[in-house]
C-alpha cells in the first residue's frame, strides 16, 4: 500500500520553501502567482491551468529557474491532492512489484526538493500515452488504428499513407490542434516496431506491461503523493509529458541501416542517433535479403528530422552505464537519396553476387595474403589465372560492414603503388607511407617514405602493430614510424590531420568549415 501524506514527512531542504498561492495575476505570455508574504512566482499559463488560490507551492527560490521544478499541495474537501512538475531522465523498463502489479521509476534530473524518484504505475503510464483518446467523450472504445483509420493488421506503408491522408483531411477541416496532435502520437507509437507490439499487447490484456515511449528524458506532471522519507513521488496519474527534443539534420551512411521486413533501422553509437524507416521515408523497394551486402553500398543519404532524447544502458567494464541516445520522430522524418542511389546498389548487389560465384578462387587469394603482402598489379594478375574478371574490385575482400569508404577514397586518389595484406591496405604516396584498416574504430599508420619500399614491406610484414606503438626492437625507428590519425567522427577532419602528417599543404582557414 502506497505512503499517505496523512504521516509524518522528512523535512524539506533547506534552500526549499513553501508558499501559499493568494493570487493568480496574468502576467503577458505567463501567470505570476502571487503569495501571501507578498513574494511571486512567474510560472507558464499551461502549470497555472492546474493551480488555484489557497494551493501550496514547493520550490527552491535559490535556483537561477525556480519554476522547473515545483510541487504543489492543493487544498481539496476530501483531503490535499499533490502535482509534481520535474524534468526527469531515464525511465527503467517495466517490472512488477510485491503485489504482481507492474512499474516504472522515472529519474529526477537536477532535482533540488529531495525527490529522486517517480514511481509510475502501469495504468498511469498505459492511460496516458496509449489509451490517452480514449478519455474523449464518445472515443471511449477508440484505438489508434482508428485514429489513423487502418485495420490493425496495416503495414509500416499503409501507416504512413494512412498518416498523410489524415493530416490533411484534419488541415482541410481546421481541426484543433490537440486531434491533429493525437493523429501524429498515434503515427509515432505505432510506426515504432517496439510500441506498437506493446500496444498490441495492450489491446488483448489492459493489465499487461508498458514501456514509457522513448525511454523518459522531459518535463513531467504527475498527480500523486510523496512518500515519507521524500525520496520517491508516487504517481497515480499522468497529466502532461513534453519529451526533449531538436532539430537535427546529418548525412549517414546506407551500409549501417539493417533492414527488415516492411521496415528499416539506422542506428549509429557516434552520432547517438536512432531513425525509423518505412519504405516511403526511405523511398528503396528493399527486404532483409539486402544485409548481406549492405556493407558494400559507399553512398550516403541525408536525414532531417525532430528527435527526441532517450537513454540505452551499455555494459562497459563489467559496469551497466546509461547512454544519452537520440530517436527520430517517425512522423517529422525526412530522407533524401543521391541521384545515383539505384545504380550504386546495383553495383554492390552484383559485387556480392560476385563474391559468392568466385569464392573459391578469392578463398585461395586470402590465403596468400595472410602469408605475404601482395601489390595491387600483381593481385590483378592472380585474378586473370584464376578467371575472375578484371573489373571485379579484388581490394573489396577486405572490407567491413562499418568502415566509411570516404577514408579508402582519399588515400587512393593520392596512391602511386598499393599492396594488399591480411585485412590491410599499404598505400605509396608521394612523400609517405600510410596503411589503413577498412574497419571502424582503427586508425590510420603513417610512415616516413622509405628508399626501397619493397623492402619495406617485407619488414612491416613482420611487424606488430603493439611493437609500432611502444618502438619494441627499434620497430618504429627501422620503419620511420610517423604516428596514427585517428579516423574520429569527423572524416574531413581525419582528411586535415593526414595532409599534415604526410607532407600536404593544410589550408588552416578552412578548419571551421571541415569540422563542421
Amino acid at each position: 500500500m502506497q505512503p499517505s501524506v496523512a504521516r509524518q514527512q522528512a523535512s524539506a531542504p533547506p534552500a526549499v520553501v513553501s508558499q501559499r498561492v493568494a493570487q493568480l495575476r496574468p502576467d503577458g505570455s505567463a501567470i505570476q502567482c502571487a503569495f501571501s508574504n507578498e513574494s511571486s512566482l512567474t510560472i507558464s499559463r499551461f502549470l497555472a491551468s492546474f493551480i488555484r488560490p489557497s494551493d501550496q507551492i514547493e520550490f527552491d527560490p535559490t535556483t537561477a529557474d525556480p519554476m522547473r521544478e515545483l510541487r504543489v499541495v492543493q487544498s481539496t474537501p476530501r483531503r490535499p491532492r499533490e502535482l509534481y512538475f520535474v524534468p526527469i531522465g531515464y525511465v527503467t523498463q517495466p517490472k512488477p512489484d510485491k503485489r504482481d502489479e507492474y512499474f516504472v521509476r522515472a529519474e529526477v534530473a537536477g532535482g533540488r526538493l529531495g525527490i529522486r524518484q517517480i514511481y509510475l504505475p502501469n495504468p498511469a503510464v498505459r492511460d496516458y500515452f496509449y489509451f490517452g483518446n480514449r478519455r474523449r467523450a464518445g472515443c471511449e472504445d477508440q484505438t489508434l488504428y482508428d485514429l489513423l483509420r487502418v485495420l490493425p493488421t496495416a503495414t509500416p506503408v499503409d501507416l504512413r499513407l494512412a498518416l498523410k491522408v489524415r493530416l490533411l483531411e484534419l488541415q482541410t477541416d481546421a481541426a484543433p490542434k490537440d486531434q491533429i496532435q493525437a493523429v501524429e502520437r498515434a503515427f509515432n507509437l505505432l510506426a515504432h516496431p517496439d510500441l506498437r507490439s506493446c500496444y498490441q499487447a495492450l489491446l488483448l490484456d489492459p493489465q499487461a506491461p508498458v514501456l514509457f515511449p522513448y525511454g523518459g528524458f522531459g518535463a513531467l506532471l504527475a498527480a500523486g503523493e510523496l512518500s515519507p522519507d521524500r525520496e520517491t513521488f508516487f504517481a497515480r496519474k499522468i497529466l502532461s509529458f513534453l519529451p526533449d527534443r531538436r532539430e537535427r539534420r546529418f548525412r549517414a551512411p546506407l551500409r549501417k541501416v539493417e533492414f527488415y521486413d516492411g521496415y528499416a533501422v539506422y542506428r549509429d553509437s557516434r552520432r547517438k542517433a536512432e531513425l525509423i524507416l518505412d519504405p516511403i521515408s526511405l523511398p528503396l523497394a528493399f527486404d532483409p535479403t539486402w544485409n548481406q551486402w549492405r556493407h558494400l553500398v559507399s553512398t550516403k543519404f541525408g536525414a532531417e528530422a525532430t528527435f527526441v532524447k532517450s537513454g540505452k544502458y551499455r555494459l562497459s567494464g563489467g559496469e551497466w552505464h546509461l547512454v544519452d541516445w537520440e530517436t527520430a520522430l517517425p512522423s517529422r522524418l525526412k530522407i533524401t537519396l543521391p541521384r545515383d542511389t539505384q545504380e550504386v546498389l546495383a553495383n554492390a548487389r552484383n559485387l556480392h553476387h560476385r563474391f559468392g560465384q568466385f569464392f573459391d578462387a578469392i578463398e585461395r587469394i586470402r590465403v596468400r595474403l595472410e602469408q605475404e603482402p601482395i601489390e595491387r598489379q600483381e593481385l590483378d594478375r592472380i585474378c586473370d589465372s584464376l578467371h575472375i574478371p578484371p573489373d571485379f574490385d579484388i581490394a573489396q575482400i577486405s572490407w567491413k560492414p562499418d568502415y566509411d569508404w570516404f577514408y579508402f577514397g582519399q588515400l587512393r586518389k593520392r596512391t602511386r603503388k598499393m599492396f594488399l595484406y591480411r585485412d590491410e591496405f599499404i598505400f605509396e604516396l608521394e612523400r609517405a607511407v600510410v596503411v589503413e584498416i577498412p574497419q571502424q574504430g582503427h586508425a590510420t599508420y603513417v610512415f616516413s617514405r622509405p628508399g626501397n619500399l619493397d623492402q619495406w614491406v617485407r619488414d612491416y610484414a613482420r611487424t606488430l602493430k603493439d611493437d609500432l606503438r611502444k618502438n619494441r626492437t627499434n620497430a618504429a625507428e627501422r620503419l620511420g614510424f610517423l604516428g596514427r590519425v585517428m579516423h574520429g567522427r569527423n572524416p574531413k577532419t581525419w582528411l586535415r590531420d593526414l595532409r599534415a602528417k604526410v607532407g600536404e599543404a593544410v589550408d588552416y582557414s578552412l578548419l571551421a568549415v571541415e569540422t563542421h
